[in-house]
């Protein structure tokens, strides 16, 4: 399929008819006498040109090129769906089959490559193109009894969480298809559910649960350079989540269990030391499930889900390591190697939000959060500023969404929001906070990712 193809053809038939000698010699005669008036007006010695200047329209700049990737599950039996849609024009720039009842989808750091986990025991892979189709898709069939649930993409490999071989696999993205490398186990007893890293940073942490009820979970360290284990750290009751600093030197892990974050400073490959009066791990909202990074901020955002029946929350929280501006509240602050400044880990604040959230994610400029509420069916816009909810937007083409994405832009970025109980992904802006349209996508709504530049 060809998007956007202009064929340029070529202007024939013109056809010049011959004048009469009579015509001819009229038409010279207007002419000299149109030269002479135009000399005239020129002055003496002067030749006349004519010029032509263009005058472009001006508007705003373009949009940049970016896609909302999502997959999609037409039926149990029938292959998914991967859609890809235009940021700028809220538009389907194409669809292509992947595996049978598709439940996960992960891009690599670069997005230019989407990896899902599907139901019939694949992973497939492809590019992120508006030109990809079916015949370009990529299926690796996993080992048996894996049952992954997770994806981390790394530079050069995939790190997959596979319960069911109470494992991590390894495997090699390049060339395609990706292939096994090697497989890390998990302690028995423990169940791998996520892994918390940032694609370049050293190392990464699969985050476990422990499979006795009310015990702590655990983080184990993926030493990228090495592919070994390193160290295993024990974290909160129940872990379900984390995040990685782009700059790879604190994890987060979100441990719903007993309501609280875990920080690990990946630095020294320890439970991080926060300073006094705040504790590791950090008292949060009931039951928190997933948080997004607010960088300018120097803040992490959690979504807190509750009892599923009331309104949740998201807890804001102080996360400034140290920099040359915190050395005069801080003496003790190294720069060069970033201890926990002043004020981290301190709960800034925790707002309700709607019924049920299930995940948060943060503006580019730190100024608002987007939190989609499951069950009212709704987005609450945190102003991360005032610390309250702004606007409450309602969903209802997304039912009970359970996903959402975020693309920053100019003059408007947009959140990107689905259900598995819709065929339709709702599309909201972020410069006015309303609902500007709804993109078909012919199957169940299961995951959205950003595409970034």
């Amino acid at each position: 399929m060809h998007l956007g193809r202009i064929e340029a053809e070529g202007i024939t038939g013109v056809r010049i008819d011959r004048r009469s000698k009579r015509s001819r010699i009229q038409a010279i005669s207007t002419f000299a006498l149109a030269a002479m008036s135009l000399g005239s007006i020129a002055g003496c010695g002067n030749t006349y040109r004519p010029v032509v200047t263009s005058i472009n329209p001006v508007g705003p700049a373009a949009q940049p090129q970016r896609f909302a990737v999502v997959i999609s599950n037409p039926g149990p039996t029938l292959p998914g769906l991967v859609t890809i849609v235009d940021f700028s024009g809220d538009s389907v720039l194409i669809t292509a089959s992947i595996g049978v009842s598709p439940y996960f989808l992960m891009l690599n750091a670069a997005g230019t490559t989407g990896y899902t986990l599907n139901g019939d025991g694949t992973m497939t892979s492809l590019d992120i193109s508006t030109t990809v189709q079916t015949r370009d898709v990529v299926q690796t069939t996993l080992l048996a009894n894996a049952t992954p649930n997770s994806i981390f993409s790394d530079t050069t490999s995939l790190f997959i969480t596979e319960p069911g071989r109470t494992a991590v696999a390894q495997l090699t993205e390049t060339p395609p298809p990706p292939s096994l490398n090697q497989e890390f186990p998990i302690d028995p007893g423990y169940t791998p559910v996520w892994i918390a890293g940032y694609s370049g940073s050293p190392r990464a942490y699969v985050v476990s649960q422990n499979n006795t009820p009310g015990a702590r979970g655990e983080v184990a360290a993926i030493e990228i350079a090495s592919s070994t284990i390193s160290t295993k750290i024990d974290v909160g009751i129940n872990p379900v989540y984390g995040v990685m600093t782009s700059d790879g030197r604190r994890a987060f892990i979100m441990n719903h269990g007993d309501n609280t974050v875990t920080v690990i400073n990946a630095q020294t490959n320890q439970l991080d030391v926060v300073p006094t009066p705040a504790v590791n791990p950090i008292p949060v909202g009931n039951s928190p499930l997933w948080a997004d990074l607010a960088p300018t901020r120097n803040e992490l955002v959690v979504a807190n889900e509750g009892d599923g029946t009331s309104k949740g929350s998201v807890s804001i929280i102080n996360i400034p390591l140290c920099s040359t501006a915190a050395l005069p509240g801080n003496p003790n602050c190294d720069p060069n190697n970033p201890i926990d400044a002043n004020g981290f880990g301190q709960v800034l604040a925790t707002v309700p939000v709607g019924v049920d959230p299930q995940m948060v994610a943060v503006l580019q400029d730190g100024s608002r959060a987007y939190v989609i509420n499951k069950a009212d069916s709704t987005v609450s816009v945190v102003n991360l500023t005032s610390n309250t909810v702004t606007a409450t937007i309602p969903v209802p083409a997304t039912p009970h969404p359970t996903f959402l994405a975020l693309i920053n832009g100019t003059p408007t970025g947009k959140v990107y929001v689905t259900s598995p109980e819709s065929d339709q992904m709702t599309i909201i802006r972020t410069d006015t906070d309303i609902v500007e349209t709804t993109v078909p996508l012919q199957g169940k709504g299961i995951m959205v990712r950003a595409q970034l530049p």
